[in-house]
């Protein structure tokens, strides 16, 4: 993929990024919402900066973003699929850079569990989860309830960081749920790393790779999605 970046004037001009633009660019699902809540601003929406403030985390107060990319893309060994982030921000906090991955949920699950995406697995697969767990620090295989979604939404977090020698990673989920689906998932894989999630909350979850990983629940706006 060229590292040519094309600028965008409008949220509409985030819709080409997507692999099935027809069936998610409405209003009500997720792409949709990240584009319109993140595109106006022209940076952190106004729910973001609130949790990144109450965090009380030196980091997170100040922390600006230098780079917006909708639908950004990191190669993973063990096949051509990459993994195709909703937004990935490059952000500012004093001297220090931050990768963060963003996805987006409305009622859209995690995906498949580690154990279900394992099924009849290719050798290309295991390759791929070898090299999952070894980015992610785990000293084995994790559970196969998890969301293999949010493996590699981490693992490239940690990539990017390194890539730009960022000192901090972070994996935000951005939902406009008003129930909050998927948190249970959610909270499970950051208890993987030690760590205690919480709604509308910002979570460290130790180092990896001499990396400070984060990870945030953030309520969205509800006018985005509702009528």
């Amino acid at each position: 993929m060229a590292k040519i970046l094309i600028p965008a004037h409008s949220p509409e001009d985030w819709k080409a990024y997507l692999a099935k633009p027809e069936r998610h660019w409405k209003k009500g699902h997720s792409a949709w919402a990240l584009a319109h809540c993140w595109h106006r601003p022209q940076g952190f929406p106004e729910e973001v900066r609130r949790v990144f403030l109450s965090s009380g985390m030196k980091v997170m107060q100040g922390l600006e973003p230098l780079l917006i990319l909708p639908e950004h893309k990191v190669p993973l060994p063990g096949g051509g699929t990459p993994s195709q982030s909703d937004i990935w921000v490059l952000g500012r906090s004093g001297d220090d850079l931050v990768s963060i991955t963003v996805e987006g949920k409305v009622r859209e699950s995690f995906g498949n569990t580690l154990g279900r995406w394992l099924q009849d697995a290719s050798a290309g697969k295991r390759k791929r989860l070898d090299f999952l767990v070894d980015v992610l620090g785990f000293s084995q295989q994790p559970p196969p309830g998890t969301r293999y979604q949010l493996m590699h939404r981490t693992a490239s977090a940690l990539i990017e960081a390194k890539e730009f020698t960022a000192a901090h990673a972070m994996v935000m989920v951005h939902s406009f749920s008003e129930t909050d689906d998927g948190f249970d998932d959610y909270a499970s894989f950051v208890s993987l790393f030690g760590a205690t999630a919480r709604l509308n909350g910002v979570a460290l979850a130790g180092q990896r790779d001499g990396v400070d990983l984060y990870f945030a629940w953030i309520r969205g706006d509800r006018r985005w999605v509702e009528d």
